[in-house]
């Protein structure tokens, strides 16, 4: 199967480079998988999609404000580094620019040296491993000096950071926001809730790698990358329940669809557990954990494109994204919503 089949044009003016002021008013796609009938709707119109019974399961990530902007302490060059994942104790990998500057023992310092990085390890694609070195709680130190590490299809300030973060987020250790979520409130979560819905939440934690250009032509030679997840023993048993019952499972983000497959694939059901996933689905795979799924419109031959097109059937996805292109809807992480029903 090609890369290439996954491609579609996309006008540069459709990529959002802003939220909208209120979160749950986004446009809403709603594409029949069996049929390919698309439906134009509103974001808050989700809610009469969802049965009593279902169960709507969301990813509680937080993102970490993870963009430190530093010096390098022996020459003063400006330096970016990306926390990706937290490896040990105060030992991150990060994402660094320019990583040619950047050696085994090289120190960088960010606030006037409030925190400091020293280089432990050198990897590939501008990877390095640093021990970070500092007085007081690290997390509390990199909100007073770091940034959201928006994708870089982003060329505008996010001028209110919480606007990354769903209303949901809890457990801290993303470097991208589960941006699906980012389409509801809490007074949408009530009403979904009071209809006899469902919500339950899972952790997968957002690397990087979710931007990263497939780079391969074939896509059975793409390697994924890496995410950690985890689900309690109280949500896999909800899940399960429903299953039994008959009721439907709605993903909200193909992180939540990624942590559910991931789960459902290994052991056959939902269970407590937590790891590491670099689950691959694309058209071909058999969805055993997920039976609808909330999520945003993804980039061209990207692994997400790659995704819903394997619930929904390729021709239906390009299908339903020209039809958005034609509308104008917003496009990527602060654009509009696709429910695949």
């Amino acid at each position: 199967m090609q890369v290439e089949d996954f491609n579609y044009d996309l006008p540069e003016e459709l990529i959002a480079q802003t939220p909208l002021a209120v979160r749950d008013s986004s446009r809403l796609l709603v594409l029949d998988k069996k049929t390919g009938e698309v439906n134009h709707k509103v974001f808050t119109d989700i809610i009469n999609y969802l049965n009593p019974g279902d169960v709507l399961v969301l990813n509680d990530t937080k993102v970490l404000p993870a963009r430190l902007i530093g010096v390098k302490e022996e020459t003063g060059a400006v330096i970016e580094v990306l926390l990706l994942k937290n490896t040990k104790g105060d030992e991150w990998e990060c994402l660094v620019k320019p990583a040619r500057r950047i050696k085994v023992g090289t120190i960088v310092s960010f606030g006037d040296g409030v925190l400091k990085a020293e280089c432990i390890g050198e990897a590939d694609e501008g990877i390095r491993y640093f021990r970070f070195i500092y007085d007081g709680i690290f997390l509390e130190i990199l909100e007073s000096l770091g940034t959201m590490p928006l994708p870089p299809y982003i060329h505008e300030k996010l001028e209110d950071q919480s606007r990354y973060q769903t209303v949901y987020a809890k457990e801290v250790g993303s470097a991208a926001a589960p941006t699906a979520g980012l389409h509801f409130t809490k007074d949408l979560l009530k009403k979904i809730e009071d209809k006899g819905i469902r919500i339950e939440y899972v952790t997968l934690h957002v690397g990087l790698g979710t931007f990263r250009p497939v780079s391969v032509e074939k896509i059975e030679e793409h390697e994924m990358h890496s995410e950690y997840y985890q689900m309690s023993s109280e949500v896999a048993e909800v899940l399960n329940d429903a299953k039994k019952n008959g009721n439907k499972i709605i993903a909200v983000g193909t992180t939540s669809t990624r942590t559910l497959e991931t789960i459902a694939s290994k052991y056959g059901k939902f269970v407590e557990c937590s790891g590491w996933t670099n689950i691959f689905i694309y058209p071909g795979y058999q969805f055993k954990g997920i039976d609808n799924l909330i999520t945003n419109f993804h980039l061209p031959k990207s692994t997400l494109v790659m995704l819903v097109s394997a619930l929904a059937g390729r021709e239906n996805i390009l299908n339903a994204y020209n039809i958005a292109v034609k509308e104008k809807y917003r496009f990527f992480s602060f654009g509009d919503a696709m429910l695949i029903k």
